[in-house]
Order: structure tokens, then C-alpha cells, then sequence
């Protein structure tokens, strides 16, 4: 690996056309993984891909005049300073604020790679075409840092209510999903285990083991589900994640009341977390089915728990 400095007028050459070239393709990812949802943002990087092949040809058209036909590979990883990439571009789907925020950041390393690159040149055209290329990088730059304040209020009004959409897909059904099961599935073996025992700190760990059983089974068959590239509902381990952790939480929900060591005392907490549980339920799914399978569950944990 090479320090900047080491390098020849026509390595840095070099590098500033795989940079472009680099860029480029980026940038290209970036609009197709946005057209669907973004379509403004992706007209807008539609736009500095064009820029970028237009700088690459340029600096190509410099290189052969100067140096011939033969292009060097020499790569951003081939030399010192450049800091790393996360390969944001192969995500699916793109999150738009990353997306911006990675834009912005792009062009302002090249941006001082060319600065640096002017600053040590000796010859007047490659100077020039670098200085030009400074200012170009600068205004995509600027171009990133501003898309939200430059948008027009109607399309910044519909990618607002895309990215409410995906949020709500990929985050808020996901959690929904799983409170709902966690509250519901584990009230038969809590009660059991409490009829059955008249003992707290038995039901307690009964309703621990099966709100940890039924989060770790629901993340997995949520993660497994599907990949998310058809549906657009996003990583699948990040759902799987999320629906595991709300259906956990939904069953400690009405198991914590059994940590009190009087029985009716707990058991009367519970009840009154059920109701809460359902009642909120039933409300948001909008869907009495769910509140009347929760009752039927419910009172199938007290029936075998006092058989």
C-alpha cells in the first residue's frame, strides 16, 4: 500500500479515474435501490452518475493525451488515507437518510483528493482539469447536504409518507405482530402453572420460559419468512429481531405480576394486566377476534391449571 505522496502524476491520474468510475457505479445503485420508493431522489443520483462518467471521461481523455493508451489499476484500497466504505449500496431496502448522508460524504473525500492532487501537480492542464473538478465536486456535495431543503414541498410530502410506509412495514408490523402472539400464547401455560401450584415464583419461571420459548420461535419464523427483496419489508434478521423481542415482552408482560409473593395478590395483577393486554390489543388490530381468541386462551390456562 502506498502513501499519497509516493505517488507518480500518472498514478494519481489513475486513481481519479477509478474514483469516478468507483462513484459512478455507486451512485447507480443508489437510484435503483430508490427509484421504487424515492423516485425524486433517484432522478436526482440518476443525475450525478451522468456527472461522474462525464468527470471520468474527461480525466480518461487527459490520461492519453499525457500518459497513452495503457491505464494503471490502482485503487482506493492500493493507498493510505481513504477511509472505508460500507457497502451501503448492497442493502436492501435503501434507507434514504444513510443514503444522503453517504452521498455527501463521498464527495467531499474526493473533493480533497483532488485539492491535494492540484496542490503537488506541476502541469497546467492536469491542474486546471483538477481545479474544475474541485468546483464540480463541491456543488454535488452541496447538492447532498441540501436534498431535503431543495425538494419541493410535494415531493418531499410523498417521500416523507414512503419512508412512513416502510418504517411501519419493516418495524411497526413486525413488533405488532409479535406483542400480540407474546401477549396471547403464553396466558395458558402461566395460569396453569398458577392454578396448579398456587405458587408464584413457580408461574413466574413458567412464564419466563415461555415468553423466551415463544420470542426466540416467532423471530425465527418471522426472519425466515421471507427475504424482504420482493416485499420491501427489509432485513430479515433486523424483523426477526424485533418480532422476538416484542413477543417476549409480550408475555413478561403478565408474568411479572407473579414476582409478589401473596398468591391472590399476583393473581389479581395478572388478571388486571390481561385485560389491559387485550383491551389495547383489540383496539389497535381493530380485529375482536384477536381479544376473544386471548379470552378463550386464557381461560383454557385456569380450566387445566385447576383440573
Amino acid at each position: 500500500m502506498k502513501k499519497f505522496d509516493e505517488l507518480t502524476e500518472r498514478e494519481v491520474l489513475a486513481l481519479a479515474i477509478a474514483l469516478e468510475e468507483e462513484d459512478e457505479r455507486v451512485y447507480a445503485d443508489f437510484a435503483d435501490g430508490l427509484r421504487q420508493d424515492y423516485p425524486a431522489s433517484a432522478s436526482m443520483f440518476e443525475a450525478m452518475r451522468e456527472e461522474e462518467s462525464e468527470h471520468r471521461r474527461r480525466l480518461i481523455e487527459l490520461f492519453r493525451a499525457k500518459f497513452g493508451e495503457h491505464i494503471p489499476l490502482i485503487r482506493r484500497g492500493d493507498v493510505r488515507g481513504f477511509v472505508h466504505r460500507p457497502a451501503l449500496w448492497l442493502t436492501r431496502p435503501l434507507r434514504i437518510d444513510a443514503v444522503r448522508k453517504e452521498a455527501s460524504t463521498m464527495e467531499a473525500e474526493t473533493r480533497l483528493f483532488y485539492e491535494k492532487a492540484s496542490h503537488r501537480t506541476q502541469d497546467a492542464s492536469m491542474r486546471q482539469l483538477l481545479d474544475d473538478l474541485i468546483n464540480e465536486e463541491r456543488s454535488h456535495e452541496h447538492r447532498a447536504q441540501q436534498l431535503d431543503e431543495g425538494m419541493p414541498a410535494d415531493v418531499r410530502a410523498d417521500e416523507d409518507k414512503a419512508q412512513r410506509r416502510l418504517f411501519v412495514l419493516q418495524i411497526v408490523q413486525p413488533g405488532l405482530a409479535g406483542l400480540m402472539d407474546g401477549s396471547v400464547s403464553t396466558l395458558a401455560p402461566v395460569f396453569a402453572a398458577a392454578f396448579a401450584t398456587h405458587n408464584t415464583y413457580d408461574a413466574f419461571l413458567v412464564g419466563l420460559a415461555a415468553s423466551a420459548g415463544a420470542g426466540i420461535s416467532m423471530g425465527f419464523a418471522e426472519a425466515l419468512s421471507d427475504d424482504g427483496s420482493l416485499t420491501g419489508r427489509g432485513h430479515p434478521w433486523v424483523r426477526g429481531l424485533i418480532c422476538g423481542a416484542m413477543t417476549a415482552i409480550g408475555g413478561i408482560g403478565h408474568t411479572l405480576p407473579f414476582l409478589l409473593r401473596d398468591f391472590r395478590v399476583a393473581l389479581w395483577a395478572a388478571g388486571a394486566v390481561v385485560c389491559a393486554e387485550l383491551g389495547v390489543i383489540t383496539w389497535i388490530s381493530a380485529a375482536l377476534q384477536v381479544g376473544l381468541g386471548g379470552v378463550l386462551v386464557f381461560l383454557t390456562g385456569v380450566l387445566i391449571g385447576s383440573a
